[in-house]
């Protein structure tokens, strides 16, 4: 069911991989709900997915732009606006990326050149994304930006490696940057920290099912879908949670404030 929540909005959606990824679910609520809004997403990327059917079934276009180029952002941010008509008033950032995970170097004995290019192309682009946004005045005020980022930023899952110290820097541009932005244009900014989800990104880390399933086990409500993600993210584009800025907020069936269940100890033989 649609509830017009973003009816007259326009918005710039970075991210959308295939149908699996998060960005492609927020993608076609946001268009059910009546905003209308550009695509984005690294050229490599872009050939590796589906984006043009994507684009095509929500009647978008779509702008590549390397979210590490601050001249790619100018470009995404100018052209939106002329495409769309106007300043945008959302911004989803779903880019994140580790070459450490993707070759499998456990955590202590990181590559920095590898550790470096995740912060760049996963944490930096956002203070980057920002930025520029703010430089070109392409947010309209009470605008709402969104990161998506996971709980490995607060406590340590050794299969997530130098992800984890990326995320906590994702989550503090989104405080800091989230008070600049605040003051200046009512602006807001805000970390959504979701479930183990199973999208591209997240099936190729190590171990990833079994944690699902943990994670599953854990969350009272079990594991947040890419859809309920995304359900998640509509509301916070919209004005019905205006006064919400530098949060982190956490979606994910309540795993994050569950200590253990009954269900994980009785795989230990306790009742």
């Amino acid at each position: 069911m649609a509830y017009n929540l973003l009816k007259g909005k326009r918005g710039i959606i970075s991210g959308a991989l295939d149908e699996n990824s998060i960005a492609w679910k927020v993608a076609e609520k946001a268009h059910e709900e009546g905003a209308t809004f550009v695509l984005t997403n690294a050229p490599i990327a872009m050939r590796m997915g589906e984006i043009n059917k994507l684009a095509e079934a929500t009647g978008s276009q779509i702008i590549p732009a390397d979210a590490t180029s601050v001249e790619d952002l100018e470009n995404l941010f100018t052209k939106s606006q002329e495409i769309l008509g106007g300043k945008v008033d959302f911004v989803l950032h779903s880019i994140g990326m580790s070459v450490n995970i993707r070759k499998k170097i456990p955590y202590t004995e990181s590559n920095y050149e590898f550790f470096q290019k995740g912060i760049d192309v996963s944490a930096l682009s956002f203070h980057k994304m920002l930025a520029v946004a703010k430089k070109l005045d392409a947010i309209n005020e009470w605008g709402s930006v969104v990161a998506l980022t996971y709980m490995a930023a607060q406590r340590t899952y050794p299969f997530y490696t130098d992800m984890a110290d990326i995320k906590a820097m994702l989550e503090s541009i989104a405080r800091s940057f989230g008070y600049h932005y605040g003051v200046d244009k009512k602006v807001r900014i805000n970390t959504v920290s979701q479930s183990p989800t199973k999208t591209t990104a997240g099936s190729g880390i190590k171990g990833f099912g079994d944690f699902f399933d943990y994670a599953n086990a854990i969350a009272p409500l079990g594991n947040a879908t890419a859809e309920d993600c995304a359900n998640y993210c509509i509301t916070l584009f919209s004005d019905l949670t205006k006064m919400v800025t530098m949060q982190n907020l956490f979606h994910d069936g309540g795993y994050s404030t569950t200590g253990v269940s009954s269900e994980v100890l009785s795989k230990f033989g306790i009742e």
